[in-house]
């Protein structure tokens, strides 16, 4: 999808942003998101990491998950993500496996940190200046790549 116009890109950050207000109305997080797919649809995401008890469920994620679900396909490509905040690491990660195209956010990573969101030891983290946040250790055993090659013997699989 080709950018949207400066005026239908601040309503779709509206939007996202009216949903992410509504969401702490309805005792979730202050984040909303929307995906917009190549056909126009809107698919809308709120943050339900503490409704669901799922850590995933980020109002990014969410969006993507509805908008992969309702055109009944994995790749967003051409699709553009407007965001209520900067996408944390989580959500960038999964915007690019989505395949999107565009992303647009309205508040960002600072402003999440005043509200007591401070996702900057992550992105630390991803830059390689925080490894004991998490130990990430390669462990090859025999067995480590027959999952690939049962893929590339599969003739029946669905690229990704």
């Amino acid at each position: 999808m080709s950018a949207h116009s400066a005026q239908q890109r601040d309503e779709f950050l509206n939007h996202a942003i009216r949903l992410a207000v509504q969401n702490v109305s309805d005792g979730g997080g202050p984040f909303g998101a929307v995906v917009v797919t190549p056909d126009g649809r809107i698919h809308e995401g709120v943050n339900r990491v503490t409704r669901d008890n799922d850590p995933t469920a980020h109002a990014e994620v969410v969006a993507i998950r509805r908008a992969a679900a309702d055109i009944g396909n994995f790749d967003l490509n051409g699709s553009v993500l407007y965001a209520s905040c900067e996408p944390c690491p989580l959500c960038l990660s999964a915007t690019l496996w989505a395949r999107i195209g565009r992303v647009y956010f309205a508040a960002d990573r600072h402003g999440a940190a005043r509200a007591g969101f401070d996702d900057a030891v992550f992105y630390e983290y991803f830059a390689g200046g925080r490894p004991e946040l998490l130990p990430v250790e390669h462990a090859p055993v025999a067995a480590s790549e027959t999952p690939f090659d049962a893929w590339r013997n599969n003739a029946e699989r669905t690229d990704y």
